[in-house]
């Protein structure tokens, strides 16, 4: 089977997929040797790692799509992908949901943020309206439909700005739009959580950041309200930076950070199987 329907299995079993998120091939990869059945390309993540710049909106669609194939081609477990806003209008969603399934990709998320989009915990975001937001599902549902072997996710991020009754209403209008996941952006309370996965009839993310505006569970908490994907979009790129600065004042005092040896490093990346296909064709 696809790496698509490989997903759409792993939705329909009963267990909560736990969904560490990437940024480029090289955490995809150590994500999959880890175990874990799924990934996510997370914006924020890339935006970083690529660019070095916040995630306002700033990176291109191109460059989200390019990372993408890269991470796709890293690994063999789906790969999901932070889809923005679509980048423009109906045409746009569907043209963004084509390249993703192109690039390799077995879910896309598409938000209903005004562009430019920001981190869905940060200030400043404004959401169009429920019409607009609903359109773009539609396009991207039916850029599925069309041909495209991609599964949908429907994200709101209207929680902040108009409230928990509207932002349940959009997930509900997503639902029966067509879309094969709905992620609510940062609920503020459990009970808010408990209630958007019991008014939902599809399979439901949250979304772990510590810190952010939405409380921090579990994955048994998570699981027992009904959420299928737990999401932990910044785990990896946090400890990337805090280890990274931490070498390079060691360094700057002259001592050497410790890591791990150069012989688990060659392992990890893959050098013994390349020594092995070396002189097979030597």
């Amino acid at each position: 089977m696809t790496r698509t329907e490989y997903l759409r299995k792993l939705l329909q079993g009963p267990e909560i997929l736990v969904m560490p998120c990437c940024h480029d091939g090289l955490s995809a990869m150590l994500i999959e040797q880890a175990g874990f059945p799924i990934t996510f390309m997370s914006g924020f993540a890339v935006s970083a790692s690529r660019i070095a710049r916040p995630d306002t909106g700033l990176i291109s669609y191109g460059e989200m799509v390019d990372q993408g194939r890269d991470i796709c081609q890293a690994v063999t477990i789906p790969v999901l992908g932070d889809g923005d806003t679509g980048y423009g209008n109906g045409v746009n969603v569907k043209r963004t949901v084509q390249g993703y399934a192109q690039a390799g990709f077995s879910c896309i998320m598409i938000e209903d943020q005004v562009s430019p989009k920001r981190c869905g915990h940060t200030r400043g975001k404004q959401v169009v309206d429920r019409h607009a937001a609903t359109m773009r599902i539609q396009a991207a549902v039916d850029a599925r439909d069309e041909g495209a072997d991609i599964l949908i996710m429907a994200r709101t991020d209207a929680r902040t700005s108009l409230g928990f009754t509207e932002a349940l209403a959009r997930c509900q209008d997503f639902s029966k739009r067509g879309a094969d996941i709905i992620f609510m952006e940062a609920p503020e309370s459990v009970a808010e959580m408990e209630q958007f996965c019991q008014a939902v009839p599809r399979p439901c993310m949250a979304n772990m950041i510590q810190n952010g505006k939405t409380p921090l569970l579990s994955q048994q908490q998570l699981q027992s309200m009904g959420f299928k994907i737990a999401a932990y979009p910044l785990t990896l790129l946090s400890c990337c930076i805090e280890t990274m600065t931490s070498s390079l004042a060691e360094l700057k005092k002259d001592t050497y950070p410790s890591h791990q040896p150069f012989t688990e490093l060659q392992k990890t990346l893959g050098f013994p199987e390349y020594y092995k296909e070396e002189e097979r064709y030597s």
